[in-house]
């Protein structure tokens, strides 16, 4: 059986705070790419951000694919802030694969970045 594929949107991306949490569980970068343009991106806290898919509006956010071996999936998401969740997301290519979301109760009275596309280009920006 072939191992998922995970989509990462913040933290969890090559070279990042909990990138470790990928590569401990054996997970495998695949490549870089972005959303269909539905969704919508929250810093929260400037900690980590949250991404969800927008009933109206939205954008494409940039982000990572990653195979990850079946019983690598419940160790990244236990090691999740709390508030991010897996589900599925729809890739610009038309692909639809599990990712890291966020609930919405988590983007309540955050500041929306979707403008700036994606997580790293967030973080480049508040420096």
């Amino acid at each position: 059986m072939a191992s998922p594929r995970l989509a990462v949107n913040g933290t969890l991306m090559r070279g990042l705070e909990l990138n470790q949490n990928m590569i401990d569980v054996g997970a495998t970068f695949v490549r870089e790419t972005t959303t269909e343009p539905h969704y919508r991106l929250w810093s929260i806290r400037d900690i980590h951000p949250a991404m969800q898919r927008a009933i109206s509006g939205g954008s494409a956010v940039a982000l990572e694919v990653w195979d990850v071996p079946n019983d690598g999936l419940l160790s990244i998401l236990q090691n999740e802030p709390t508030g991010l969740c897996i589900g599925r997301v729809i890739l610009s290519d038309g692909e639809e694969i599990l990712a890291v979301l966020g609930e919405q109760y988590l983007c309540q009275d955050q500041r929306e970045i979707t403008e700036y596309g994606g997580w790293r280009r967030y973080i480049a920006a508040m420096k």
